[in-house]
């Protein structure tokens, strides 16, 4: 009985230091293969100088791309966890290489999922009931399963309607960890050496904000404060959120209503099914419909509320009956103070009156530091305003390169960036990777403006624009909505 003992413990103990060496496994995978992708672009970038015919380096850059598109991809997709978001961040038609977007974008949901017998204990141990008393049914396989949380259908006892069960996969929190420490000295590297932008507060932001998605009481919180302010601001809700059983929610364990709907990177094949052209007019229609909607209710959450869902990711977009928007995972909600969010206002206005006196005046007042040397220094920072918090693309520009040799970030460095800007930054280019993805081209600064206008008019930093507002207000979307 001894020797079975000594056998048990001698196993436990291998067990907990092969679970602590993980992330030092992690982090030597990270390094090696982030140090192989970016010498490949630097030699890569001395080996096309060489070369004369703009055509042909446009097709080395095309291979060059794609070669480190398929690294990236088996980085994140091997990895996994906080690798899944990154790839969600840079895999979009309007920021990223076409080679990278048409890889990456396929990970989304593709975390891998916790074995079901793990899920039953965390369910039970959180819940403090086996599955059967809870559950009438309870569909072993998820629905989705993203980097911290999988997703299963099922149905509570006595009740008629299907809900969903999220579930926190065990040991996710340390591993995430792990990758955002990694990540952070990887983007003060870079911003020493190759770009001018003050990339590490923007991680210590993406540090922050997903420590908050380990915490589904806050999430479930999050929920319903949303709900709330969506429903007592429109006489219909611009997008539906899930509503949560208040009753069965823990730090790891979040029960919500189901809501029946179609993944909105699924939406093209879905119409072909039914008969319609994805490129006609119904489409087109729908489309416009999907991203008002959406629209809407982000400025709303951001310029009149300053509590906004920060991660509108295609993954977390399903679409319902008649058009309909549901908008699903609230880990990442934004609580903004009051002067961030007035001043993210007055940027809507100088970006939607193309103003770089306004804009400059708003950076100064959001405490983003900048420092240039090029002429026309004002007009570069109204450019830079609009290409990270904009969704508008310039005529004939079907992708921005925010890092490229003429681009802005080039001529103007930002030494310093709010780290509670970043969630704002995230969504704008969520939204415009959307916008991309539908085929439709628009500025959401625009759009805001009459948002924008009332929260400053109500604050008292906007003087006698009260009735412009309402005039605004009651045109907002049905004006022109999207134009080129």
């Amino acid at each position: 009985m001894n020797g079975i003992t000594s056998r048990f413990d001698f196993k436990e103990i291998q067990e907990k230091v092969s679970f602590h060496l993980r992330p030092w496994h992690r982090s030597f995978q990270f390094w090696v293969r982030a140090a192989d992708i970016y010498t490949g672009y630097k030699v890569f970038q001395v080996r096309v100088s060489f070369v004369k015919d703009v055509q042909k380096q446009e097709a080395m850059w095309e291979r060059q791309h794609e070669l480190a598109a398929d690294k990236i991809y088996a980085m994140c997709s091997d990895l996994g966890g906080f690798f899944l978001k990154v790839a969600q961040i840079i895999g979009k038609p309007d920021l990223a290489p076409a080679a990278w977007v048409k890889k990456l974008v396929t990970l989304c949901d593709q975390a891998p999922a916790t074995p079901f017998d793990a899920v039953q204990l965390v369910l039970e141990k959180e819940l403090g009931r086996s599955i059967g008393e809870t559950f009438e049914k309870f569909d072993v396989n998820p629905l989705g399963s993203a980097s911290i949380a999988q997703v299963h259908r099922a149905r509570l006892r006595g009740e008629k309607n299907d809900i969903v069960v999220k579930v926190q996969h065990p040991g996710v929190q340390e591993l995430m960890m792990t990758d955002i420490c990694n990540l952070q000295a990887f983007a003060l590297y870079m911003q020493r050496t190759d770009i001018k932008f003050d990339l590490y507060s923007v991680t210590k932001e993406m540090e922050k904000q997903i420590g908050y998605e380990f915490d589904f009481v806050r999430e479930a919180n999050a929920m319903e404060r949303i709900s709330h302010f969506l429903y007592e601001n429109n006489k219909k809700t611009p997008v539906l959120v899930p509503r949560v059983l208040q009753d069965f929610i823990t730090r790891r364990v979040l029960v919500m209503e189901y809501i029946d709907g179609i993944p909105i990177l699924n939406l093209g094949d879905e119409m072909a099914k039914r008969g319609i052209n994805p490129g006609g007019r119904m489409a087109a229609a729908a489309k416009q419909n999907i991203l008002k909607s959406l629209t809407l209710a982000y400025g709303q959450m951001i310029l009149k509320s300053g509590f906004f869902h920060a991660d509108p990711h295609p993954g977390n977009i399903l679409i319902c009956k008649g058009s309909e928007v549901a908008l699903l995972d609230y880990g990442q909600a934004k609580d903004l103070p009051d002067q961030l969010r007035l001043g993210y206002a007055k940027l809507v206005l100088a970006m939607a009156d193309n103003d770089p006196v306004k804009a400059t005046e708003s950076y100064r007042e959001l405490g983003i530091d900048t420092v240039s040397n090029c002429e026309n220094e004002q007009q570069e920072l109204l450019r830079l305003a609009q290409t990270m918090f904009d969704t508008k693309l310039p005529p004939g520009v079907v992708m921005l390169q925010p890092f490229s040799e003429d681009s802005s970030i080039k001529k103007v460095g930002v030494r310093s960036f709010p780290e509670e800007l970043f969630s704002i930054l995230r969504t704008v280019h969520l939204l415009r990777g959307l916008s991309v993805g539908l085929g439709i081209n628009y500025s959401c600064a625009e759009q805001w403006r009459p948002i924008a206008e009332e929260a400053l008019y109500k604050a008292g930093r906007l003087k006698g624009a009260n009735q412009k507002t309402k005039v605004h207000k009651r045109g907002l979307f049905r004006r022109f909505f999207w134009r080129d």
